[in-house]
């Protein structure tokens, strides 16, 4: 319930930090601030003084300027019209912001985060009669060519009956139907963005959400409901990876927040995400995708907002029966917008000036992720996977570090590997997934019973390679025993067959689970034909350059690679055995 509204002053203003006198907020309440009314948040009650964030820019505000408490919470609205929308951390459609200011955003502009003129086709699906409670499915609006949007009562209300309810077009504010104890219907309904949203049941982290990206998924694959971190530095790649996750995910809707970026990088984001395809439907990726765009100038105190409507939004899709994807970039400057604020505070700060309270808030943030039981009983999922930028590339720094504590998947982007042209560049010994053992089964179940001792095999190999490679760089490769350097011939194979993945190749852009095994596959055979050739007498050097092999490296860029695989794989293995019979003949003489 909102609290009547009530009038106070601008006591002090310090940047986006204002207190003010002569209003009684709750927490996080939403006030009014000065003549020009910019939007901001209690986020502290001194006493008779309440502080405030506010969410845009504070020049030019004056002691004794008016402040409004609204008494409400931040809220979002949730409803037909939030897909192929552009917003700000506040959720301002930034299409609706530029008609009515231009190009840079003025302060103290009120606009609306859905269309509430347009008309929607609102088709019913539950009947007059019917027991209805939060959550339940009313009907389906046909929100973009790829995504149908479920209409559901507000999570809020209470089992009861449903009175009435219409098909027809309506906008978002007239009424559709009405419930026994007279509470109206519309295809909309706020809720406040600090409150998670609530569901019946959550469920294990035992089905994975399928990337496409051969390193992602078969080496430190992401659980559905999920939570992911990719620290890097600069020029690593991390957009490209986070716009294939995007692209070729196996959720059906995207949330990005673009939260304290660069301009530029934003901007490429916002040029490029409308033009993708989305591959699975035709249409483009936006007709699935919200964007949440705030940059490093816009005022401070908006990216943590930003952050929540983003996740607020995701959770709306969830309930549905949805698989959210959700992309945070990057967590490292929220977290700056956090010690900037907490040091006007005046609080007593943590380890490199960041609050004390920082892994409270992004545990806060990452534990709304989740694969739940939703409240009309259909299966939903929010993947949250959080990009860090650690300054210089620096892991040990604490958001990175608290972030590590919370997540439970970290691609570790690494900037020498990107120097090299090793795309995408996550350093394979640095990176981890725990969900490994909870989705074990599901991949014995639906890819190969083998495909998890197949993936053990080709991590124990990269991680032999890398104990090798300190001893190669003393005394040379040549003075390894051949097994040794077998193994290293292999690891390079892995490397440049299977990890290596070019994301704006047609085909090998993206690589099914199917795809992945039958590569993987292939490398474990020539290991295990090649071992037998040098037993029989071949030489290491003999079989790297065994006829066939390149043709195997070249096959993953094929349309037609399930067709050509086992032609490969037959050659290469005859090939490898002619090598050992000159040898072995030689002995038999």
């Amino acid at each position: 319930m909102a609290q009547p509204k009530q009038q106070g002053q601008v006591f002090r203003v310090s940047g986006p930090v204002v207190t003010a006198t002569g209003i009684a907020p709750r927490m996080y309440d939403i006030v009014r601030v000065g003549t020009e009314r910019l939007m901001g948040e209690v986020i502290e009650i001194d006493g008779e003084k309440s502080i405030i964030q506010v969410y845009e820019d504070t020049s030019g505000i004056r002691p004794g300027e008016p402040v409004e408490n609204t008494g409400l919470p931040l809220s979002v609205e949730l409803g037909p019209g939030l897909l192929t929308s552009i917003y700000d951390g506040i959720q301002r459609p930034l299409e609706d912001l530029q008609k009515e200011m231009g190009d840079f955003i003025k302060r103290g502009v009120d606009v609306p985060g859905l269309d509430h003129d347009k008309k929607w086709d609102f088709k019913a699906t539950a009947k007059p009669g019917d027991k209805v409670a939060g959550g339940s499915i009313l009907g389906t609006v046909q929100e973009s060519k790829s995504i149908e949007h479920r209409v559901m009562v507000p999570p809020t209300v209470k089992e009861t009956t449903l009175k009435t309810l219409n098909s027809g077009a309506f906008t978002i504010d007239q009424v559709i139907g009405t419930l026994a104890d007279g509470t109206e219907l519309r295809l909309m309904h706020k809720w406040p963005v600090r409150s998670p949203r609530p569901f019946k049941e959550k469920l294990l982290p035992d089905v994975p959400l399928n990337t496409g990206q051969r390193i992602l998924d078969g080496l430190f694959p992401l659980a559905k409901g999920g939570t992911a971190a990719i620290p890097g530095p600069f020029g690593s790649g991390k957009t490209v990876t986070q716009q294939q996750l995007a692209k070729w995910s196996d959720a059906q809707i995207v949330v990005y927040i673009g939260c304290g970026e660069r301009g530029n990088e934003m901007t490429e984001v916002l040029t490029e995400f409308p033009h993708l395809t989305d591959p699975k439907s035709g249409n483009p990726l936006m007709d699935r995708t919200v964007l949440i765009a705030n940059t490093s100038n816009m005022p401070v105190a908006a990216r943590e907002a930003s952050v929540y409507t983003g996740i607020t939004i995701a959770e709306y899709y969830r309930d549905m029966g949805y698989d959210v994807s959700l992309m945070a970039d990057s967590t490292s400057r929220w977290a700056e917008a956090m010690r900037e604020i907490s040091s006007r505070l005046e609080e007593m700060p943590g380890e490199e000036g960041y609050p004390a309270y920082l892994a409270a808030r992004l545990s806060q943030f990452y534990e709304r992720a989740g694969r739940t039981i939703t409240l009309n009983k259909r299966e939903g999922s929010v993947s949250v996977i959080g990009a860090v930028s650690p300054p210089g590339g620096d892991f040990s720094e604490p958001v990175t570090q608290n972030t590590l504590r919370i997540v439970k998947v970290f691609w570790a982007l690494d900037a020498k590997l990107a120097q090299r042209r090793h795309f995408p560049a996550i350093n394979w010994l640095q990176s981890y997934s725990l969900y490994n053992n909870s989705l074990a089964k599901w991949y014995s179940d639906n890819v190969a019973p083998d495909w998890n001792d197949l993936r053990a095999h080709l991590m124990d190999l990269l991680q032999k390679e890398a104990e090798l490679s300190d001893i190669v760089q003393l005394v040379g490769s040549d003075a390894l025993p051949e097994p040794e350097q077998l193994t290293l011939e292999v690891a390079r194979m892995i490397r440049e067959f299977f990890l290596q993945q070019n994301a704006y190749h047609d085909v090998d852009t993206y690589a099914s689970l199917k795809k992945q095994y039958k590569m993987i596959q292939s490398i474990l055979l020539f290991e295990a034909n090649a071992k037998r050739a040098l037993q029989s007498g071949a030489t290491v050097r003999d079989i790297a350059k065994v006829a066939g092999k390149d043709e195997l490296a070249r096959s993953k860029f094929e349309k037609n690679f399930d067709q050509i695989i086992d032609g490969i794989n037959k050659k290469l293995g005859e090939n490898l055995q002619r090598l050992s019979k000159p040898q072995m003949e030689a002995m038999a003489q």
